[in-house]
């Protein structure tokens, strides 16, 4: 594991532990989990109704789907982002 520096936005910190684990691309069955699909059903799903909330492409000579760890980690981290946002605009309701 990396060093986590907290000063730092989020996307960055994700990218960082991403690009450690999996290099700069992430892909298969590890891109499904890092997108929170429960299935290679609901990710082929998702593949064909092109609803991956994200760019992935294919690699000439290779089997699956690729994604950048860096559009991973920008991704996720806008998924936190609205989700705090989203809890501090219901809790300040009450």
């Amino acid at each position: 594991m990396t060093d986590l520096k907290f000063d730092e936005p989020m996307a960055t910190l994700l990218e960082r532990e991403l690009m450690h684990r999996y290099g700069p691309m992430v892909s298969n069955d590890n891109l499904r989990i890092v997108l929170g699909y429960p299935s290679k059903e609901a990710f082929r799903q998702a593949i064909f109704r092109k609803t991956v909330p994200i760019p992935i492409f294919d690699i000439e000579n290779r089997k699956g789907k690729f994604a950048l760890v860096k559009d991973v980690a920008a991704w996720l981290a806008e998924q936190r982002e609205r989700a705090v946002t989203e809890m501090n605009t219901s809790s300040g309701d009450k």
